[in-house]
């Protein structure tokens, strides 16, 4: 039991600064966002919540300048007042940024959250447990060595999530009958929008996976969908 001792307080750790920064998390947004009134928005939303057999969905803007979409740790979907502002401007269609919004709704869904609180607590125990052994090694730089080990799984973890999270957008907009061009267009949009962040990294190093494989997937889906086609 006494050697058990370091890990679980190291679980334990891991687990309570997940805690503190889901709070933080709720708390900054409770303070810097407003609920999102859009008429077209809302009537794409509108389309996806009768999908999903509920009244509505609601969406938050978030007061901040980067292009983002997020779903917080309580399920809440937020948009960023930067993403949206692409929208007001015609740089981004209603279309896609309902398809942001879908894609927030899955990582909801899928329980992404939740599973990341575990995650968030292993990959810290992981990261001082290779730390503990590899500074034995390599002094000095064994807790580099092992916080880069552990992006590296937390950056897997990731982009697992965000192509599940593409799969449920697919289905929902495709059952909302708003379809999954959205998806693909704004996928095609976002390196530029984005300044085109991490594009000379490889995509093992990237927490989201890259542009061609993400519509490559979506692709994948529709052909699957469709099944095959018989000519007469």
């Amino acid at each position: 039991m006494l050697k058990l001792t370091p890990l679980l307080l190291m679980l334990v750790y891991g687990l309570v600064m997940y805690k503190f920064s889901a709070w933080k998390t709720a708390r900054d947004l409770d303070a810097r966002s407003t609920e999102l009134a859009d008429l077209r928005l809302k009537e794409l939303t509108d389309r996806m919540a009768r999908a999903l057999g509920v009244d509505r969905i609601r969406v938050h803007i978030f007061e901040i300048a980067p292009i983002n979409g997020l779903a917080a740790p309580d399920g809440r979907i937020f948009i960023t007042r930067g993403f949206y502002e692409q929208y007001r401007s015609g740089a981004v269609s209603a279309e896609e940024l309902s398809s942001v919004i879908a894609h927030e709704l899955g990582h909801v869904a899928l329980g992404h959250s939740r599973r990341r609180m575990i995650d968030f607590s292993g990959q810290n125990a992981i990261r001082m447990a290779l730390a503990t052994v590899l500074n034995r090694f390599l002094p000095g730089v064994g807790a580099l060595a092992a916080g880069a080990l552990t992006s590296l799984l937390a950056a897997r973890l990731s982009r697992q999530d965000e192509f599940e999270a593409d799969a449920y957008a697919s289905a929902l907009l495709t059952k909302s009958e708003i379809g999954t061009d959205a998806q693909k267009t704004l996928f095609r949009k976002l390196d530029h929008l984005t300044g085109s962040l991490g594009s000379g990294t490889p995509a093992w190093l990237l927490s989201h996976p890259k542009t061609d494989q993400r519509i490559a997937a979506i692709e994948t889906r529709e052909a699957r969908w469709q099944g095959p086609q018989i000519e007469g």
